[in-house]
C-alpha cells in the first residue's frame, strides 16, 4: 500500500475499504478479518482495525466476532439515503442562495462551467468529479455544519450509482440541465426554487438509481 502517504494510513486504510464495499468489490456477505486485510493491503493491524471500527460505525460491516460480515448498501438502504438527501440537500440549496457570497457564486460558476466542458468533450470521469464537486459546494456554501456532516456520508454511500448515472449521456445530460437550473436559482437568491429544484433533481436521481440497483444489484 505505498501509494498511501498523504493523510493518516488509518483513514487511507477507511477510504479504500468504503470505497471496495460500496461498489461491490467485497460484496455483502463476505467476512473481513485482520488478518485477511493484513495480507491484502500490506499495511499492519493498527490502521486496519480502526478502519474496521468506522465502518462498523457507518453500518457497511458488522462484527461477527471472528470477522466482519459486509453489509454494503441495500436497495432499502439506497431508498433512505436518497429520501434524507431530497430533504437535507434541498435545505442546503435554500442556504447557499441565502449565505451566497461573491467569491462562491465565482466557484460555483466555475463548478458548472467545467461540467458543460467535460460533457461537450464527452468525459465521463471528469463529470463524475464535477458533479461530487457540485454538490459539495453546495453544502459548503450552505454554512450549515450539520448539513454538511449529513450529506458528506451519504454522498459517498451513493457514489458507486451516480457513476453509473453520469456513464450514461442520456442521464448526464438531464442531471446537467437540472445542475444549471439549481445553479441559476442560488445564484439569483431565490432561495425557495432552488430548494425546490434541488428536491426534484434528487427525487430523479433516485428514481435512476433505483432502476440500476434493481437491474445490476
Amino acid at each position: 500500500m505505498a501509494e498511501f502517504r498523504s493523510t493518516s494510513l488509518a483513514d487511507q486504510v477507511f477510504d479504500k475499504l468504503e470505497n471496495d464495499i460500496i461498489f461491490g468489490i467485497y460484496p455483502r456477505g463476505e467476512i473481513l478479518t485482520e488478518l485477511k486485510l493484513v495480507e491484502q493491503l500490506g499495511v499492519s493491524r493498527t490502521p486496519i482495525r480502526e478502519a474496521l471500527r468506522r465502518l462498523e460505525q457507518e453500518r457497511l460491516i458488522a462484527d461477527m466476532g471472528k470477522g466482519s460480515m459486509v453489509l454494503g448498501i441495500t436497495e432499502d438502504d439506497l431508498i433512505d439515503i436518497l429520501n434524507i438527501r431530497e430533504h437535507i440537500e434541498a435545505l442546503a440549496s435554500y442556504y447557499a442562495a441565502v449565505n451566497l457570497t461573491e467569491e462562491g457564486a465565482r466557484k460555483l460558476t466555475h463548478i458548472v462551467d467545467l461540467q458543460e466542458f467535460y460533457f461537450n468533450k464527452w468525459d465521463p470521469e471528469h463529470l463524475r468529479k464535477m458533479d461530487d464537486e457540485f454538490h459539495d459546494t453546495i453544502c459548503q456554501l450552505s454554512g450549515r455544519t450539520v448539513i454538511m456532516d449529513t450529506l458528506r456520508p451519504l454522498h459517498r454511500k451513493t457514489r458507486r450509482y451516480r457513476r453509473i448515472a453520469m456513464d450514461n449521456k442520456a442521464r448526464a445530460t438531464c442531471t446537467l440541465r437540472e445542475h444549471h437550473a439549481i445553479y441559476e436559482a442560488i445564484v439569483s437568491r431565490n432561495a425557495e426554487l432552488a430548494a425546490k429544484l434541488t428536491g426534484e433533481h434528487i427525487a430523479k436521481a433516485k428514481d435512476y438509481m433505483l432502476k440500476e440497483l434493481i437491474k445490476n444489484g
